[in-house]
């Protein structure tokens, strides 16, 4: 059982996806009676804290990646590398000064490497079992699944069989012996197969490292108000001031129910191809037009998944065209399920914390 048991949910905050896919997880422990602690920062922390205004929520201190403005991001990424493996050592560090403090009986980790603790029992989300990495790709891959024996469990976020959402991402080969496929985490029900009347033709939501997120922001706002509306865009900032220009409104955020109603009525729904953004439409049971990030392996690689299964339309950035992906059909192949896999990772978890308890017991 996990009623009373006080478990720290903390998402990478590279951009807005990791975050919102823990707006389950942390939905899913209120419903077991579970006390979730929130720990992120910046936009991250500003997501969940609107989402969850009566869970308490901790600043986990974060790391500002930046992408080049060109198509090769291997050099920007290469010289961050060192501020990356720093990040991990300072999770680490953060969680064993403040585990104590906060009372926690287990780590919910999306992506945080340092988060995991030999005191407490942890677990690690995550899709990239095999990541797409643009040098190194062998040596990447042996130091995450490094990374990813250091916890307990590993929840991956997409379906068993292959290649799910997520591609060679998460069914690439041998797999770790602790992992498990739970299912796509969205903060959105599943489709109940209607098809509302569109409020806005085009919603765009826009998200991500910069500053190819500005770069993308820019390139959508050139086109929309050549395009009959009314247009949505989402820039991805929380608490960015709201602007109306023209037929284009111009929000940072919304929250979730007032996002699902805008994308299940649109249109036309504009995105990156981020994982987060397939697992959301896929709950939604709609098709999108994907915009790649220039030069991030995964995102490039996910759009060549995706791009010939005809639920979406992926176009490069330099060659986005909006009105040409307006007439442009998509077809509709209902929300997949993965019936049971969630509720037995929570019975895991509550087991490993109770054989925890057990073995520190005074």
């Amino acid at each position: 059982m996990l009623r009373g048991a006080r478990i720290l949910v903390a998402p990478l905050d590279w951009g807005l996806g990791h975050a919102a896919r823990c707006v389950p997880v942390v939905q899913a422990l209120l419903e077991q009676g579970s006390l979730p602690v929130i720990g992120a920062d910046k936009g991250a922390l500003a997501l969940l804290r609107d989402a969850f205004p009566a869970v308490e929520a901790v600043r986990i201190p974060g790391m500002e990646v930046r992408y080049g403005s060109g198509r090769s991001q291997a050099w920007a990424m290469a010289r961050q590398f060192p501020a990356m493996l720093r990040q991990v050592h300072e999770e680490h560090a953060w969680l064993a000064r403040n585990r104590g403090r906060l009372q926690l009986d287990a780590v919910v980790s999306d992506q945080r490497f340092g988060l995991h603790s030999p005191a407490l029992p942890s677990v690690l989300i995550t899709h990239q079992v095999f990541p797409f990495t643009p040098f190194g790709r062998g040596i990447a891959r042996r130091i995450n699944h490094r990374h990813i024996q250091r916890f307990d469990h590993c929840w991956i976020p997409d379906h068993a069989d292959a290649p799910g959402l997520a591609g060679d991402l998460s069914h690439g080969g041998n797999m770790p012996v602790h992992a498990r496929y739970i299912g796509p985490l969205s903060r959105f029900p599943q489709s109940e197969n209607t098809v509302p009347s569109p409020a806005y033709r085009v919603v765009a939501v826009i998200s991500g490292p910069e500053p190819q997120r500005t770069l993308l922001e820019q390139r959508v706002l050139h086109q929309l108000p050549s395009i009959p509306g009314p247009h949505l865009l989402l820039t991805g900032k929380p608490g960015a001031e709201h602007l109306q220009s023209g037929q284009v409104k111009v929000l940072g955020h919304l929250p979730a129910r007032e996002l699902e109603s805008a994308l299940r009525q649109a249109e036309l729904v504009v995105g990156r191809t981020g994982y987060s953004t397939l697992m959301d439409l896929e709950a939604l049971d709609r098709g999108a037009l994907l915009i790649p990030t220039p030069g991030q392996p995964e995102q490039e690689y996910l759009g060549r998944l995706h791009g010939p299964r005809g639920t979406h339309l992926v176009q490069a950035q330099d060659q986005l065209n909006i009105a040409v992906a307006l007439g442009h059909r998509l077809e509709r192949h209902g929300p997949c399920k993965s019936a049971g896999a969630w509720s037995s990772a929570l019975s895991e978890l509550a087991g490993s914390i109770a054989r925890h308890r057990t073995a520190h017991r005074p």
